[in-house]
């Protein structure tokens, strides 16, 4: 029986085109909130005997995560054979370790509310720092795909003498994979934080990059103040404006427009969270990942 792919609100685009990939059938889900708040939840179309697979992405978590795990559970109790769950962008990886006396360890915590919810998890490069993989922390089956050669493609294709830019040391393994995929030259920037919102980055060996287009690569944008500051020394250092290429493009509150008005040369990101600035389609690495995930569960 064909398997059912239900979308959540703001993924339909995405979810159809994995049901087109995975020949797979189209559902639909309705989500609404009761007059005191609570989570509404009814399955539109038949789960019962079939695998059915949740597409979600997760960037403003909060607000989806209790419908997501609501669905999960209505699957199952409906009658799915496995419940699985797309989600291209993976929130709650951040908060990894203890860094202040009596905070909690998020990433642990979510992770076993979705492995208690659904029976596998393919997404689209997680922000692992402290983890090795998503083993570590999820119980379920998982698949975390790589757009670095999606992104390296496009370098090749659009950018002339690109020397790739990781804006600081957690960047610099992902950056080194975009670059060495790409063919091109690869800088890390030095960064120093003092805190969620200030940060100072400086370019080290700037006068050696001179020729080349700067290509800034990370695996998200949230607040946007790193890739502003690096933008920023990227010109003051003499070099063209770079191209700010992020796999997530998470943007909280104004973080889009002030990264626009810093003045880089294009703004570009996957198409994982829903933006103006997707310009690169994951579709494609999603569903080699639910293949191989089903592959592995026979």
């Amino acid at each position: 029986m064909r398997s059912v792919i239900l979308p959540f609100p703001d993924n339909a685009e995405t979810a159809l085109s994995l049901a087109k990939r995975l020949d797979a059938e189209m559902g639909a889900v309705t989500l609404r909130r009761f007059p005191d708040g609570e989570t509404y939840v009814r399955i539109e179309t038949p789960v019962t005997g079939r695998e059915t697979i949740l597409v979600c992405t997760l960037s403003r978590p909060d607000e989806k995560m209790l419908p997501l795990l609501l669905t999960a559970a209505t699957a199952k109790d409906l009658g799915a054979t496995r419940v699985g769950l797309v989600a291209p962008y993976l929130a709650y990886m951040r908060q990894d370790a203890r860094f202040q006396p009596g905070e909690g360890i998020t990433s642990r915590y979510i992770a076993r509310l979705l492995s208690q919810a659904v029976d596998w998890l393919v997404t689209v490069d997680p922000h692992l720092h402290r983890y090795r993989s998503l083993a570590e922390v999820y119980s379920v089956p998982t698949r975390v795909v790589r757009a670095a050669p999606l992104i390296a493609q496009w370098i090749r294709n659009h950018v002339s003498s690109p020397v790739v830019v990781g804006p600081d040391g957690e960047s610099a393994q992902w950056a080194q994979v975009v670059a060495d995929e790409a063919g091109a030259p690869s800088v890390v920037l030095n960064k120093t934080r003092r805190g969620d919102r200030d940060v100072e980055v400086s370019f080290p060996d700037a006068e050696r990059w001179k020729g080349y287009t700067p290509v800034v690569v990370d695996d998200l944008i949230s607040t946007a103040h790193t890739m502003i500051e690096t933008v920023g020394h990227v010109k003051r250092a003499g070099l063209p404006a770079p191209i700010c290429v992020a796999v997530h493009a998470v943007f909280a509150e104004r973080a889009y427009a002030d990264l626009v008005a810093a003045g880089p040369a294009r703004v570009l990101t996957c198409n994982t969270v829903p933006h103006a600035s997707n310009g690169l389609d994951a579709t494609d690495l999603l569903a080699d990942g639910v293949q191989e995930i089903r592959m592995a569960q026979g």
